[in-house]
């Protein structure tokens, strides 16, 4: 799994450990509901300025999103 689809699984299942919406976590983060969604396809790479804001919208550290675990194997 690359890192984008690792990303694309770390994303989406804080997201639902917050009980967060695409949108609720898009308002939060300063970005579109759209693109928060095409990030949890791993159809874009988000950048790094990108990564910040959905770690702070989520409450994270942005290295939780982008780490290989058994969830994102």
């Amino acid at each position: 799994m690359d890192l984008k689809e690792v990303m694309a699984v770390n994303l989406r299942r804080i997201r639902h450990d917050r009980n967060m919406t695409q949108e609720e976590l898009a308002d939060h983060a300063g970005l579109s509901a759209r693109y928060i969604g095409a990030i949890e396809r791993a159809d874009v790479s988000a950048s790094v300025t990108v990564l910040g804001q959905i770690a702070d919208a989520l409450k994270v550290e942005p290295g939780e999103l982008v780490k290989a675990s058994d969830h994102a194997r």
